[in-house]
This record gives structure tokens, C-alpha cells and sequence, in this order.
């Protein structure tokens, strides 16, 4: 069996960051894994790419040979590369192990793919139309907010999943690492924004999810998100009803018992200046995926400078 992360987000939330850090720290506990470039408009990497979907295709090739502006392209490279599952997906995962790990770095509007992708789908997923409405409503606004004229990202690309379906089909243990910039969440509306892309995502992939804060390294004043780890409903009601108007009320009570009833109010602060700050994560996301847990006992011989450090 094989495991494997996909890191998702807002562009800009520190994902192929969190990747390479990822990795330096994995080779420094001398543990293997492999990370995966599936953004077709990437350029440099700080880590070792073990596949690459630029080698299938590429948004620079895209957008000059079929003249293409960056939506359609991205847009285009997804859809190659669902079509090409079976080709070259399958193709790059036979040159590994079944058990290997494996964490693939997505493109930060890949996220948007799943928003208003199978509408029908959505509605047998969430406990009513009103549910089903706030969802699509936040993910238009944060739309505003993350990426502007990305929306056909979103409404109608179902690469995402399908992609997830496949690595399942080659046993794969799969989890989402959806990733916010810590930044961001100064305020409690934009909190609530964060959250419903998140819910978004978990409801449409049916994975495991972790949620994290990235860049906390940057963070100035930490008091200010603790408040926004593990919040309670009514203290996040209090302050979203302080922010907005009062006809707004009912909207306010109806988001914080959809983001409630889903649980999805829990981040993990990830700074990556610190070794147990990723450790810790990482133990989170393995837990997740069950990696290691039917694995043999292995005796690895270290240096004896190791054991003094």
C-alpha cells in the first residue's frame, strides 16, 4: 500500500515551501519520500522532483502554441492530464515501490476545480439546499479574494477528483493537506472564508483532511490567531455579527453551524523555523493516512556522532 499528500491552496499559501521543508526534514530523520510537481506553470523548485507534469505538458507550451491566456491554459494542462492517467501517471508510479510515499505539490487554483464541479453531487452530500447555497456563495467571494477570473477553474474541471479516484485505484492511502497562510486570518470573516474552502474541498473528495497555518514564522503578534486554532461556535458568531451588518444575522448563525457541524473550525500552526512544529504535522497527516502501521520492524544501523546529538 502507498501513501500520499496533496497539498492544496490558495496561490501563495507556501505549499512548494512547505514541500521542500518538508523534505529536508525527512532527510534528516533519514526517512523516504518523494515529492511530486503537478503545477504546469512552475518554474524553480527548492526540492528534488521525482515526477514532473511539465514533462507531459506544460502552460508556457500551451499558451503559445494554442494562444491561450493563463486560465485557459492551467484549465487545458488539467484536462490533458486526466486523460493521461492511465498513460503517464501510471507510468511515472510503476518506477516506485507499493509503498511508497509520495507528496504531490498542486497548483495553487487547482483548489477552485472542486468548488461548483457535479452540482448534483454536492446536493446529495449536504444536508440541505441552504447548506448547499452558503457553499457556493463563499466560494464565489473568496474567489475575489484569493484569484481574480479564475472561475473557470472551478465550475465545471473534475480533474481533481478523478485524480484522487485514480490513486486509490493503485492503493494508494491519500490525504488532504489543505494549506492558508496564517496572515490571512486576521479577522474573523476571512477565518470563515478560509474554512468554507477547506469544507469544500473535504466535502467533494471524501478524504482525510489536515488544515494548517502556514507561515507562522511571519506572524507578529501570535496571540492574535489562538483564538482562531480551535474556536467555539458562539464566540465565532459574537465576533462575525460585530463585523457585518445586523440583517446579515441569520446568514452569520446558518455559516457557523454548517462550519460547525463539519468540524472544520481545527488548524494546525505550522512554523517551519522548527523541527517539532513539522514533526508535529507530519505525525498528524500519518496518522491520517495510517502510514506505518502495518509496517515490519526495521533495524537501521546510525553513526555512533548520532546518538550524541
Amino acid at each position: 500500500m502507498g501513501y500520499a499528500q496533496l497539498v492544496i491552496g490558495p496561490a501563495g499559501s507556501g505549499k512548494s515551501t512547505y514541500c521542500s521543508s518538508l523534505y529536508q526534514h525527512c532527510e534528516t530523520v533519514r526517512r523516504a519520500i518523494h515529492i511530486v510537481n503537478l503545477d504546469p506553470a512552475a518554474e524553480n523548485f527548492d526540492y528534488p522532483v521525482a515526477m514532473d507534469v511539465r514533462e507531459l505538458i506544460s502552460l508556457d507550451d500551451v499558451m503559445e502554441e494554442l494562444g491561450l491566456g493563463p486560465n485557459g491554459g492551467l484549465v487545458y494542462c488539467m484536462e490533458h492530464l486526466e486523460d493521461n492517467l492511465n498513460d503517464w501517471l501510471d507510468e511515472e508510479l510503476d518506477n516506485y515501490l507499493d509503498d511508497e510515499y509520495l507528496v504531490f505539490d498542486c497548483p495553487g487554483d487547482m483548489l477552485y476545480q472542486l468548488q461548483l464541479h457535479e452540482y448534483a453531487s454536492y446536493r446529495n452530500r449536504i444536508a440541505s439546499i441552504r447548506q448547499l447555497l452558503l457553499i457556493l456563495i463563499f466560494a464565489l467571494l473568496k474567489q475575489d479574494i484569493y484569484t481574480a477570473s479564475q472561475i473557470e477553474l472551478y465550475s465545471h474541471v473534475p480533474v481533481f477528483r478523478n485524480f484522487v479516484e485514480h490513486l486509490k485505484r493503485r492503493n494508494f492511502n491519500v490525504c488532504v493537506v489543505y494549506l492558508l497562510d496564517s496572515q490571512f486570518m486576521v479577522d474573523v470573516t476571512k477565518f470563515i472564508s478560509g474554512c468554507m474552502a477547506s469544507l469544500s474541498a473535504m466535502v467533494q473528495l471524501e478524504l482525510p483532511h489536515v488544515n494548517i497555518l502556514s507561515k507562522m514564522d511571519l506572524v507578529t503578534n501570535k496571540k492574535d490567531l489562538e483564538e482562531f486554532l480551535d474556536p467555539e461556535p458562539t464566540f465565532l458568531l459574537s465576533e462575525l455579527n460585530k463585523r457585518m451588518a445586523p440583517q446579515y444575522a441569520k446568514l452569520n448563525k446558518a455559516l457557523i453551524e454548517l462550519v460547525s457541524s463539519y468540524s472544520m473550525v481545527s488548524f494546525i500552526p505550522l512554523d517551519l523555523r522548527k523541527e517539532k512544529s513539522i514533526q508535529y504535522v507530519l505525525a498528524q497527516i500519518d496518522n491520517c493516512i495510517q502510514f506505518g502501521e502495518d509496517a515490519d520492524v526495521k533495524v537501521k544501523d546510525f553513526d555512533p556522532e548520532d546518538d550524541d546529538e
